[in-house]
């Protein structure tokens, strides 16, 4: 079809919304490897993990063989109010960047949550539901995740009870705050509330905290409350699953006007968005039909791909959880208070990690000062503000494309805006006023990341 047909906007039909959750690891050759439990090592059983999520989520997590699981069609109607979501041609930033890249990002900020966690909160809540429990408990990080599983809750009539990261807490008390109107409670993490939290603060008093340890206490309410189950916005293989819609989308669009990426970019953090956009063209390239160019973004702050390594560890700081193989810098890291908290996970997703490990997709790291400049100058012609965690697949997007300005290539990038970054003003107003700074962490200071990694033969 001519280039001049393209629309800025790409939408598909709600009756084109995914009716199946594609599974990339059941095209994996090389399985990510499985969690174990945190005492015995052993690969852990089924029902080991049902006093920690709920049944049907832990067949999900556990299936490395069916290609495509069915969305309940009550997951589908509820898709439905906010999907299918945009694939946006980004005209304004080509002319602005004078590339002759062609760029499409895929927004997935069109809900109240402002995010794309809204698409495996749902599904989450749901099982829950299903299996009659009271209510669930999570961790979040910049707020998005708890927002959405607020939401969710509420349609369901869960109790939803979230431990937010201390700094993200206190840096976004408007994202707390429509959590709290959905019904849920928000308790800063660490918090005395909890055992392990107090162990936490007693190792680290004055924190800001950290992911892991916000899932050590939400974990620890979760196994202690009668009727309760635990939910986990990313990292998980159920939680890539559910957020396929977004890549099985983003392909059906492009589809429709003959048009094949060759780059494709993404955030990562624990893999929720990364491993959602790139599932369907990743599922390509692993059967041998296509190949494409997969980069993940990630916090030069907390960078689990490009200098972590590639071992079992636990999925928590309070070491309660399973332990999974993954791209980590240590269960005992705990990373600087930059402002894209939803990336301030200690390790990857099992999946990401083998698919990384295996040289099927590629990793970079970028300091939030070049994050932030790319994301104004985004916000400037596109008319969207990107969250700070989207903004790191912008910088690179942008990158990328300036190459192909200096070389004539006409490459077609696609990226993932996770979300909008209407919350997250204090950031902004700290990059505007000159008081944002970079911080890398030393080989020193990852290196004690390090010397915690259990032991396992």
């Amino acid at each position: 079809m001519a280039e001049n047909k393209i629309p800025y906007k790409i939408y598909l039909d709600e009756n084109e919304i995914p009716k199946q959750w594609y599974n990339v690891r059941a095209d994996m050759k090389n399985k990510p490897a499985p969690l174990l439990n945190p005492q015995t090592h052993k690969p852990l059983k089924a029902e080991e993990l049902y006093p920690i999520f709920c049944k049907e989520l832990v067949a999900q997590e556990l299936n490395d063989t069916d290609a495509y699981i069915d969305i309940p069609e009550e997951i589908q109607d509820f898709y439905k109010m906010y999907r299918p979501s945009p694939l946006i041609r980004a005209y304004f930033l080509e002319k602005a960047l004078d590339t002759p890249a062609k760029i499409y990002y895929k927004f997935e900020g069109n809900n109240t949550s402002g995010s794309h966690k809204l698409n495996s909160a749902i599904a989450q809540a749901y099982y829950a539901k299903k299996q009659g429990l009271k209510g669930v408990t999570t961790e979040t990080g910049a707020g998005q995740w708890g927002t959405a599983l607020a939401m969710a809750c509420s349609y369901f009539g869960l109790d939803c009870k979230v431990y937010m990261v201390k700094v993200s807490y206190e840096q976004k008390p408007f994202r707390r705050e429509v959590m709290r109107t959905y019904g849920a409670s928000v308790t800063p993490s660490p918090s005395t509330t909890t055992e392990v939290g107090r162990k936490i603060l007693e190792a680290h008093p004055g924190t800001s905290g950290s992911l892991g340890c916000a899932i050590s206490e939400a974990v620890e309410v979760a196994t202690k409350t009668e009727g309760y189950r635990y939910v986990l916005g990313s990292v998980l293989n159920q939680v890539l699953l559910h957020q396929s819609v977004i890549g099985l989308e983003s392909k059906a669009a492009l589809d429709k006007y003959g048009v094949k990426p060759d780059i494709i970019i993404g955030c990562a953090g624990g893999g929720s968005n990364l491993g959602g956009l790139i599932s369907p063209f990743m599922g390509e390239k692993l059967r041998g039909e296509a190949d494409y160019r997969i980069i993940a973004v990630e916090p030069a702050s907390c960078p689990s791909f490009t200098r972590g390594k590639f071992a079992y560890d636990y999925c928590d700081t309070g070491m309660v959880c399973p332990l999974a193989k993954m791209y980590t810098l240590g269960s005992g890291f705990i990373p600087s208070a930059n402002h894209a908290g939803g990336l301030r996970y200690h390790g990857m997703s099992s999946t990401l990690s083998q698919l990384y490990h295996d040289g099927l997709m590629e990793a970079t790291s970028v300091e939030q000062t070049a994050v932030f400049e790319a994301a104004e100058k985004f916000a400037r012609v596109e008319g969207i503000l990107p969250a700070p965690e989207s903004s790191h697949a912008i910088r690179v997007a942008v990158d990328e494309a300036l190459k192909c300005k200096e070389t004539g290539e006409e490459k077609t990038i696609l990226f993932g805006l996770t979300g909008t970054g209407y919350f997250d003003m204090v950031a902004y107003q700290k990059f505007n006023d000159g008081e944002m700074s970079d911080y890398i962490p030393t080989d020193e200071e990852l290196q004690k990341g390090f010397d915690g990694l259990p032991k396992v033969d």
